[in-house]
């Protein structure tokens, strides 16, 4: 309940604020529109604001799911294998050298304008964080779990199931979190490359015709978008994640 009252606090001091500013500085609309311009824009087009959220969110939600499957079996495997360990690191460490949203025009190139270059942007941003953070976590057994493993002739099988990957859960967990801060601004990003549809899309078609409001509307849904999403994944760390 406290936390919820911070929040409101805290949004209401910064829609006064944003206010100050335009009355202030005697900013065009079509430059700042204040936030009651945006709150009409957000009613009059919310039909199309929530088709396309729904989009952009599916999208965010698969990309999410892919990336974390992924991440996690990377991690199990490294963890495992000292062969990929030796092989594997190394290629994934180069390949995030290399920015990924700058392959979001090639991505987009091969798998289309569709949902399918959105997901595979959100799973490329999300992989990392979660196979770096969940792998860093497995190989960090205390000394006493590992000499009690040894002690007990547990197989590698058996211990990172037993003992490796509970005590990696809160490190999944970190990696999850930053993972939901990337994910919407990969969708985004991706939909501003090439799309026909989502939050991405209708914020380029908003800015080209002059509609600053509804691109400031957009904004705004992505952002709750976004808080919602983190939310999601807070609450499922804390109850799952975290000992």
């Amino acid at each position: 309940m406290l936390r919820a009252g911070r929040a409101c606090l805290a949004t209401a001091t910064a829609l006064l604020g944003w206010h100050l500013v335009v009355l202030l500085t005697g900013a065009p609309s079509f430059i700042l529109p204040g936030p009651l311009d945006v709150a009409q824009a957000l009613g009059k087009n919310a039909a199309l604001l929530v088709t396309q959220t729904g989009f952009s969110a599916v999208n965010l939600l698969q990309g999410l799911a892919l990336g974390v499957v992924l991440g996690v079996a990377t991690a199990l495997n490294l963890a495992l294998s000292p062969a990929a360990r030796l092989f594997l690191r190394p290629v994934l460490i180069f390949a995030q050298a290399v920015p990924v949203f700058a392959l979001a025009p090639v991505i987009t190139l091969w798998l289309g304008y569709g949902a399918p270059s959105k997901i595979v942007m959100v799973a490329l941003v999300t992989y990392f964080p979660i196979a770096s953070a969940f792998f860093d976590g497995l190989m960090r057994l205390p000394p006493g779990l590992s000499d009690l493993a040894q002690t007990s002739g547990a197989g590698p099988l058996r211990q990172l199931i037993h003992l490796q990957v509970p005590n990696a859960l809160p490190a999944l967990a970190s990696g999850l979190r930053l993972s939901a801060i990337y994910a919407p601004l990969a969708v985004v990003i991706g939909e501003w490359v090439g799309s026909s549809r989502g939050l991405g899309h209708l914020m380029l078609m908003a800015n080209g015709r002059g509609q600053t409001d509804l691109m400031f509307a957009s904004l705004m849904v992505l952002a709750l978008l976004s808080l919602s999403l983190w939310a999601l994944v807070e609450a499922v760390a804390r109850r799952y994640l975290t000992r």
